[in-house]
């Protein structure tokens, strides 16, 4: 039964759900990333947030290299059961990967995209190759 929680998200075909992180004392969205039954079991047992790394195709724990790790206060299921939304708390107050507090840091303005938030470190800084 303890797996009941899994089964009811709609995963896509690849296995899937796509996660919102969102910080917790502003509702300011951090980033999207994906999850699989894996990360979302993961992250329900370790109280922070665990993704799936299309890229690297492996479980990703957020924060593993930069130290910016999401402590998840509360996680939710969209209507639709196909959306999860993961309420964290940013530690680090860095989110993105280029140094900035949240991956949606790009506007658009007259047609074009425009990064509208500031480098708070820079990501050579946070991801130092051993």
């Amino acid at each position: 039964m303890a797996a009941d929680y899994l089964d009811a998200v709609n995963w896509n075909a690849d296995g899937l759900v796509p996660a919102i992180a969102q910080e917790a004392t502003t509702g300011k969205v951090l980033m999207l990333a994906w999850m699989n039954r894996e990360a979302l079991a993961a992250t329900m047992k370790e109280g922070r947030a665990v993704y799936w790394s299309r890229g690297r195709a492996r479980l990703w724990r957020k924060g593993e290299e930069s130290g910016h790790v999401q402590i998840v206060k509360d996680v939710r299921l969209d209507c639709d059961n196909d959306a999860v939304l993961l309420v964290v708390e940013q530690q680090g107050g860095i989110a993105c990967h280029t140094g900035r507090e949240r991956c949606f840091h790009q506007r658009l303005e007259q047609e074009r995209w425009a990064s509208v938030e500031p480098v708070l470190r820079n990501p050579q800084e946070i991801y130092r190759r051993k």
